[in-house]
């Protein structure tokens, strides 16, 4: 058995109980601190680090008596990011010490900034942590704590968009509670995209329920894609790059002519993301978004919400683009007129939907904009 100093998020007990797979009841927990170290936030992540400082104590909960497959989950959940167990001293309410181990960051990891405030980390990241701790927890036994480390960022940003799926409004006509029955939630697969499936019923429109039924889902999050025009040069934005996709489903054209795209952060709205992708992707800074329309753009298959854009610009002043090379993007990007576009468009030169209903779009708006930008 084992007793652990928990100074972050793990001692949020909701993330804690989901971790273990068990009730927090069940555990024995009490108020401690850590004399000589202070909690921090990590820059540019949404969770905190420990550190020895001179004057600081770290506030946190001391758990006893956690059993050695306690120990493997939180292993699991803690391990691939460079975290390992060192034994401390900590202080108890009552003045008297008691021996603990903290999971402490490798030396270096972690650039630290303000000091990490629970409550405030609670109210902004913990449902989208608890979310991705069900993801990442499923691989538990199944993929090593690395394996799965390598993969967090888009957990992270599919939790977020499973959130923000249940923060739209339904239909008004069902009730998913009782007109959708899950039998079984299995994950299937776990990389930069995942695959989940289920057997379900779901309510038919004869007011009966169908029969169960196995389903799957490529799981990709929530993504926007955003069309560079140039209303007084008349001009699109367009960027090639090899798509594995196409490649991988036989097609003899991997090479996709798109507008730009990416997925959406954690943290990051969609037209934060629409203008970061263009200046990544292509060079190209916008002026203002143009909302052309928001949706699965396969929904029978691909569990993807994007959002699309065109994206108000000037095209005779591009920079560097090209995509991020330690996303594995390379890209080339062109200019083309309106009228070259729309014949691309007629002539099913495209084969990226998203930019189809883009160019669609535009065509409809197109005068309304140039005027709007004469």
């Amino acid at each position: 058995m084992a007793d652990l100093f928990f100074f972050g998020t793990l001692r949020h007990v909701p993330l804690l109980e989901l971790v273990l797979g068990r009730s927090g009841d069940a555990l024995n927990v009490l108020p401690a601190k850590l004399p000589g170290h202070g909690v921090y936030q990590v820059s540019g992540q949404p969770f905190p680090a420990i550190e020895e400082r001179q004057g600081a104590t770290a506030d946190g909960v001391l758990v006893q008596n956690l059993s050695p497959t306690d120990l493997d989950a939180l292993n699991f959940y803690e391990g691939g990011f460079g975290y390992a167990l060192k034994p401390v001293s900590v202080q108890l309410e009552d003045g008297s010490a008691a021996g603990a181990e903290v999971y402490f960051p490798e030396p270096g990891l972690w650039q630290t900034a303000e000091p990490w405030d629970l409550n405030a980390w609670a109210d902004k990241w913990g449902a989208l942590s608890l979310r991705a701790a069900e993801e990442v927890m499923a691989y538990h036994g199944r993929m090593t704590a690395e394996d799965v480390a390598r993969c967090f960022p888009s957990v992270r940003r599919r939790a977020a968009a499973w959130l923000a799926g249940q923060a739209r409004p339904g239909d008004g006509v069902h009730d998913l509670s009782k007109d959708v029955i899950v039998h079984s939630h299995n994950r299937a697969h776990l990389n930069f995209f995942a695959m989940e499936e289920m057997d379900l019923q779901f309510r038919r429109f004869d007011g009966s329920m169908s029969p169960v039924m196995n389903r799957s889902a490529a799981m990709a999050g929530h993504a926007s894609v955003v069309l560079p025009y140039d209303p007084v040069r008349d001009q699109v934005l367009l960027v090639e790059q090899f798509r594995a996709p196409p490649f991988i489903m036989g097609d003899a054209h991997p090479w996709m002519w798109e507008p730009v795209a990416g997925v959406i952060d954690p943290g990051e709205t969609a037209e934060e993301t629409a203008r970061r992708e263009a200046v990544e992707e292509a060079g190209v800074t916008i002026q203002r978004l143009e909302t052309v329309a928001r949706g699965y753009p396969s929904s029978g298959a691909l569990a993807e919400y994007i959002h699309i854009f065109i994206g108000i610009t000037d095209l005779s002043d591009v920079g560097i683009g090209g995509g991020v090379a330690g996303e594995g993007e390379d890209i080339r990007s062109c200019i083309l007129s309106y009228d070259e576009l729309m014949a691309g468009i007629d002539a099913q030169t495209y084969q990226d939907m998203p930019l189809v209903t883009a160019a669609l779009w535009l065509s409809r708006h197109r005068e309304r904009i140039r005027k709007d930008s004469s």
